[in-house]
């Protein structure tokens, strides 16, 4: 098993593991340093306007604040979005996780169909014993080809 080279797995032992993540370039954690810090500052200067007479500059402050918290939150549910793709010991277990709710798929190693859903850069579809997942989201749609013959060939030789 050593000598297979895979683009997007990991190999360990007698295992093999795809992790797919979304691109994100801000945790949900320095989201939230970042969106208090905005917080501080535009509520110090929306102070001042209220203290120089201009009231209604606080009130559209909380506004844009409570709306740009809402986008970032939408924006932080997704950051952790990803596939895992496990293949262990004759089985394969396949985990999507989408804003914060994860869903397991285990499949038996030798049953197992790993195909294109539609076209030749459409999502792949892995189904065996009457369940059907799809993976590939966190790939660009050219790669997923190789994805798919990645995780064929690694069913073939484990």
């Amino acid at each position: 098993m050593s000598d297979l080279a895979f683009r997007f797995a990991c190999t360990s032992g007698g295992e093999v593991d795809w992790r797919l993540r979304r691109n994100c370039s801000v945790t949900p954690a320095q989201l939230a340093w970042f969106y208090g810090s905005i917080c501080l500052v535009s509520t110090v200067i929306a102070g001042l306007c209220w203290h120089l007479g201009a009231k209604l500059v606080m009130v559209f402050t909380g506004i844009e604040l409570l709306v740009v918290g809402v986008a970032f939150m939408v924006f932080a549910r997704h950051a952790t979005d990803g596939e895992r793709i496990l293949l262990k010991e004759g089985r394969l277990l396949v985990e999507l996780e989408q804003a914060g709710r994860l869903v397991r798929t285990e499949f038996k190693s030798d049953w197992v169909r790993v195909e294109p859903k539609g076209g030749h850069l459409s999502l792949i579809e892995v189904s065996g014993q009457g369940r059907t997942v799809e993976v590939g989201r966190f790939v660009r749609p050219e790669l997923r080809p190789v994805l798919a013959s990645e995780i064929r060939r690694a069913l073939r030789t484990l």
